[in-house]
C-alpha cells in the first residue's frame, strides 16, 4: 500500500485511523491529543487505538520540536494524514511528506472552514454538511479538494448525532480513496475561498441565549451545543439553567405575556419564545439537578416558569467571526 505518518484525534481520528490500519497502510507512527479532564470523551480514543494495533504513538501538544520533525523526516513517509487533529501541522511536517500531505475536515469546503464545523453548521440551521478531504497548505483548510461526501441535517438532529455520522461518512469515503492514494499523489480541483466562510473555536460562554433570538436560532443553538458538548443555557436568578435537547414541534406559544418561560403541558416539557413559537424540551438542568416533564412539574407545578435572562449580546459570540474568504 503506502507508509503514512498520521495525526488524529476525536471520532473522525478514530475511524479513519481504524480504516487506513485494516486496510494494511503502513502507519508507523501516530500523533494524538491528551484527554481533557474538562471535556467529555465521547468519542473514540486514537492513542488506545494506536497501542493496541502496536503503533508508535506520541501525545505531545508540539509536534513542531526538532525532536519529532526529525523523526518524521527520517521515516519518509508517502503521506501525513490528519484526521481532526488539533493543530496546525508546520511547513517542515508538510514537506515531509514524500508525495502529498492530506487532511480530513468535517464540512463541506470551502463552506465552514476552520473550528467545530459540524456545531457551527447546525448553529447556522443548515440542513446538511459532510466531509472534505484535501491537501493541506500554509492557509487552514484551503488546498485542493480530493474528495467530499455530504450527510444530513435533520430539524432535530444534534452536533452528537451529526458528528457521529460524519465520522461513518468520512470514513467510508476514505476506504474508497485509498486505491487512488497508493497510485501516487493525488489531484485535487482549487479550493475556491471566496465561496466559503472561516469560522474560530467555540467555549463554553458561546452557549448563552440570547432570548432576543426568534425560537428557531434558539432551537438550532440548543441542538448544536447539547450535550455531550457545554449546553445552551440561561439563568433564572441565581441558578444556571441548561437545555439538554430540543424538538421542533411549529406550534404556538401559549404564554406570549411571560416568555420566555417553562411549563408542563399534556406531560410535555415546553419553551415558549418571545416571538410566539414554542419549543418541546426532553429536559432541562436547573441547578445541576435534571428535570424532565414529571420532574419539573412535581418541582415547580403547573404555572410557567419565567425565565431571568441577562441583556447580553447575541448568542453566537463570534469571536473569529465568518469573514469571507
Amino acid at each position: 500500500m503506502f507508509k503514512a505518518v498520521v495525526f488524529a484525534y476525536s471520532e473522525v481520528g478514530y475511524r479513519c485511523l481504524e480504516v487506513l490500519l485494516d486496510s494494511g497502510v503502513q502507519v508507523p507512527l501516530v500523533f494524538t491529543h491528551r484527554d481533557a479532564v474538562s471535556e467529555q470523551q465521547w468519542f473514540g480514543s486514537v492513542a488506545q487505538l494506536a497501542r493496541e494495533r502496536g503503533v508508535a504513538t506520541v501525545t505531545t501538544e508540539d509536534p513542531h520540536d526538532e525532536r519529532w520533525a526529525c523523526e518524521v523526516e527520517a521515516l519518509a513517509p508517502q503521506y501525513l494524514l490528519c484526521f481532526y487533529y488539533r493543530s496546525m501541522l508546520s511547513p517542515r511536517l508538510l514537506r515531509a511528506a514524500r508525495w502529498a500531505a492530506l487532511n480530513m475536515h468535517g464540512s463541506l469546503l470551502p463552506r465552514y472552514r476552520g473550528r467545530a464545523p459540524v456545531n457551527w453548521a447546525i448553529l447556522h440551521g443548515e440542513r446538511e454538511t459532510g466531509a472534505t478531504l484535501h491537501h493541506m497548505v500554509d492557509k487552514p483548510d484551503a488546498g485542493a479538494i480530493i474528495a467530499q461526501t455530504r450527510v444530513a441535517i435533520g430539524i432535530d438532529d444534534t452536533a452528537l448525532e451529526v458528528s457521529l455520522a460524519v465520522a461513518r461518512a468520512a470514513a467510508r469515503m476514505l476506504e474508497e480513496c485509498l486505491p487512488t492514494l497508493a497510485r501516487g499523489a493525488p489531484s485535487g480541483r482549487p479550493m475556491d475561498l471566496s465561496q466559503g466562510s472561516y469560522f474560530g473555536g467555540r467555549t463554553p460562554a458561546d452557549g448563552r441565549i440570547d432570548w432576543r433570538s426568534p425560537a428557531r436560532s434558539i432551537h438550532d443553538l440548543i441542538r448544536a451545543v447539547a450535550p455531550p458538548f457545554p449546553g445552551a443555557f440561561s439563568e433564572l436568578g441565581p441558578t444556571r439553567v441548561v437545555f439538554e435537547g430540543s424538538r421542533w414541534v411549529a406550534q404556538a406559544a401559549r404564554h406570549r405575556d411571560c416568555a420566555p418561560c417553562l411549563y408542563v403541558e399534556a406531560e410535555r416539557l415546553f419553551l415558549d419564545c418571545r416571538d410566539g413559537t414554542r419549543l418541546l424540551l426532553p429536559s432541562v438542568r436547573l441547578g445541576g439537578q435534571r428535570l424532565d416533564a414529571s420532574a419539573f412539574l412535581a418541582r415547580h407545578g403547573r404555572a410557567p416558569l419565567a425565565l431571568d435572562p441577562p441583556l447580553t449580546q447575541g448568542h453566537m459570540n463570534e469571536k473569529a467571526a465568518h469573514s469571507r474568504g
